[in-house]
């Protein structure tokens, strides 16, 4: 192989490395969004269960409760 066809695949090797690094960032930048959301989502789940569960027991919510092996 002559030099100048080992550039030209070196050259191919490289631009699709780059369009797979792109790709890659992009689903990672997607990812990191959708966990922020489910992130924020849970957050607000696990307070409107303590919110519900305080009104229909009147104690402490089971999250804060030690666990009773404690």
């Amino acid at each position: 192989m002559s030099d100048e066809n080992r550039i030209i695949a070196l050259e191919e090797q490289v631009a699709y490395l780059t369009k797979t690094v792109e790709e890659l960032s992009d689903v990672v930048a997607q990812q990191e969004r959708v966990l922020e959301l489910v992130e924020r989502r849970l957050g607000m789940l696990m307070e409107a269960e303590a919110l519900r569960q305080s009104e229909t027991d009147g104690s402490v919510p089971l999250a804060d409760q030690r666990p009773p092996h404690w």
